[in-house]
């Protein structure tokens, strides 16, 4: 049974770093990509940032320049440094883990909280 584990989050003032870690067990095969996904109180799930196998990065706008994704494919890890925090990029974040192999699937973990205050 894949399983997905995020750790990292925290509560911390404007221009503040996190550092948020998802590792993933219970492959047998290694993810093609893994996923940073923000999600607000009432609002709606969505990527924050991406980085695939080859270790080819993606960002949502408003993120772009603040954050960075990383990944470790020796430990099914994937890291998004924040730094710049906002008011805004408070939320809970989730990983989401992709597979091509043995058939196209993802898993999602149970996310970490991240509370930028002003």
């Amino acid at each position: 049974q894949v399983n997905v584990v995020e750790s990292g989050g925290d509560s911390v003032q404007t221009g503040g770093s996190l550092t948020l870690s998802c590792t993933v067990s219970g492959s047998a095969f290694k993810p093609e990509a893994m996923g940073w996904y923000r999600q607000a109180p009432g609002k709606q799930r969505y990527m924050v940032a991406s980085v695939d196998s080859d270790e080819e990065a993606e960002y949502s706008a408003f993120v772009k320049g603040r954050f960075t994704i990383s990944i470790d494919k020796s430990r099914n890890t994937a890291s998004l440094q924040m730094n710049g925090l906002l008011p805004e990029d408070t939320g809970v974040y989730f990983c989401r883990v992709f597979y091509i192999r043995p058939s196209l699937s993802s898993y999602w973990g149970q996310g970490t909280q991240v509370t930028v205050s002003s």
